[in-house]
């Protein structure tokens, strides 16, 4: 097992990554991100060099100052063989099997062969189901526009949006949240639209690793089109600094989101994704 740290090397991974698309997305983006400045202090590992059968990122040792923090913990994986992903993950030091964290990936195996490894420490995992949506070229897309109230104006998310994005996210309403979500507005790309008073009414952000998201329009403000506008300008936005262009649909709900047809195809490209998490109750 090897921490990639050299430049010339991270660049190449990613290129190589980008080759093998979609099935790389999130350890791309990652990587990707790495090679745009790192804001959010990640590393890379694969177990060996300059062949790989493996990638696996995570937030580096010193940023992850708190163990039940899961939104900071959150690694990615990809693998081309399924026994040296077994390897990689029960190696000594590769997860911090003792925190909560979240481990994503899209592939078949991921779930199965991290499940018998936390057994095997008497550890219980959670799994939840995403659809994920890939757009290959959303340059390609049309450019979709809403009739916007004439009180509203388009923009970008700012830090102290922060609570409110925190209270209405599935997965926040904890401090920790709010700072992931600080952190994401802070370093990523995101779109919103703002009301006569300058508070958000419509938006969606950008994770570390690439994808879109998190998203959501007030209730009084939907069936106006806001949020396939607002997918459809962060989705170019992304596509154009290098970024592949998708995001997550929980699988309960519709999983077309609109604006991100492909041009030719009445859906977009799907794959199960996993979102894995140490068992424990989320921090407060």
């Amino acid at each position: 097992m090897l921490i990639l740290s050299c430049p010339s090397k991270l660049r190449l991974l990613e290129g190589t990554l980008r080759r093998r698309l979609p099935n790389t997305l999130q350890v791309y983006g990652t990587v990707k991100t790495i090679n745009r400045g790192n804001p959010t202090a990640q590393e890379v590992l694969v177990d060996s060099w300059p062949e790989f059968k493996v990638v696996l990122t995570r937030p580096r040792r010193e940023v992850v100052s708190d163990d039940s923090d899961l939104y900071t913990n959150t690694y990615t994986v990809y693998y081309q063989d399924l026994g040296a992903y077994h390897a990689m993950l029960g190696s000594a030091g590769a997860v911090n099997w003792g925190q909560n964290f979240r481990i994503l990936g899209l592939q078949d195996g991921v779930y199965e062969v991290c499940k018998d490894i936390a057994e095997a420490k008497g550890i219980k995992l959670e799994v939840v189901r995403y659809f994920t949506y890939f757009h290959p070229d959303p340059s390609s897309m049309p450019e979709i526009r809403s009739v916007l109230d004439p009180t509203v104006r388009l923009s970008s998310l700012d830090v102290s949006h922060a609570d409110l994005l925190n209270e209405m996210w599935q997965l926040g309403g904890n401090e920790k949240s709010r700072k992931y979500l600080a952190s994401l507005i802070r370093h990523f790309p995101s779109v919103c639209l703002l009301d006569a008073a300058g508070h958000p009414v419509s938006w969606i952000a950008s994770y570390p690793f690439g994808a879109m998201g998190p998203g959501y329009t007030l209730p009084q403000h939907r069936r106006r089109g806001y949020m396939g506008m607002l997918n459809n300008l962060l989705a170019k936005q992304l596509h154009a600094l290098g970024y592949p262009s998708y995001g997550y649909v929980a699988m309960e709900n519709d999983p077309i989101p609109t604006g991100l047809a492909l041009p030719h195809s009445p859906i977009p490209t799907f794959k199960g994704s996993v979102l894995l998490s140490q068992a424990h109750n989320l921090p407060s």
